[in-house]
């Protein structure tokens, strides 16, 4: 008998909702994906977030098809049993149908991962039911969707009857096109678990209150890896920045002293 875990697929993750709380996390190299897989983590999301945690830019909209697919690649190969799902860049499936036919596809097939990530509610029902058609499941994204920053902004969303019950509106839409799971972003903690109960299918929140279906949060933020940054729905489990700062600074000064490397790093003749 093999000892791989059995592979979890988009349906079992569905089939989470009202059973088992879902923890998910972001990933971006197969180191990191593999700790995270032994630890059990069940989703990992390769998310655009890389343009901000691992490539340096200001916000995910310079992120590419190519980025995604190089990330998500390497993530796929240091997974044994998590889902790994990819997050579609800015303008890589907003132009047509067509085109998230032909860029989704292509992560698939590059990568090795099992599902896609697309930002939008309503309006996006027919490219998702389009996407879940020929094969390509599709985790849904709505609330604060980071792609529409320069329309929406960094704030929570859903305030007010009328925006609340667009939200709602957009959850219902995305389950009827056929989306496996919702991320639910930056809501107020009432309106999460109210779109958790009028849909389905699993409500993965972050900033979006406890009654959610599940939780996902960037892997950088969880370590302590993203400096000052710290929004008020992360929880930072370890503060691994001061601890590789301090690490770094005793390394050189090792190097400097020549305490490093000692007769216990030597090799002989």
């Amino acid at each position: 008998m093999s000892d791989t875990p059995k592979k979890l697929t988009p349906r079992a993750i569905t089939a989470m909702k009202g059973v088992e709380k879902i923890a998910a996390l972001t990933a971006y190299d197969f180191r990191t994906a593999r700790l995270l897989d032994d630890a059990g983590i069940p989703v990992l999301l390769v998310g655009d977030s890389l343009g901000t945690t691992v490539l340096g830019y200001a916000n995910t909209l310079p992120v590419t098809l190519e980025d995604i697919i190089r990330h998500t690649a390497a993530v796929v190969r240091g997974t044994r049993r998590a889902l790994v799902i990819a997050d579609m860049p800015f303008m890589t499936y907003q132009a047509s149908i067509e085109q998230a036919l032909l860029n989704c596809g292509r992560v698939l097939q590059e990568t090795g991962c099992e599902a896609v990530k697309i930002e939008g509610g309503k309006f996006r029902a027919p490219t998702i039911r389009a996407l879940e058609q020929n094969g390509i499941p599709v985790l849904a994204h709505i609330g604060l969707t980071p792609q529409s920053i320069q329309t929406l902004g960094i704030r929570v969303q859903g305030r007010g009857e009328e925006a609340a019950c667009q939200l709602l509106a957009d959850a219902q839409a995305v389950e009827a096109a056929g989306a496996f799971a919702i991320v639910l972003e930056t809501v107020p903690a009432a309106l999460g678990a109210q779109v958790a109960q009028a849909v389905k299918i699993p409500v993965i929140g972050i900033g979006a209150g406890p009654d959610c279906d599940g939780q996902i949060l960037v892997i950088n933020d969880v370590l302590g890896l993203s400096g000052d940054f710290s929004p008020k729905f992360v929880k930072r489990y370890v503060d691994l920045g001061s601890q590789i700062t301090a690490a770094a600074a005793t390394y050189k000064s090792e190097v400097t002293t020549s305490a490093f490397p000692g007769p216990e790093n030597e090799y002989s003749d």
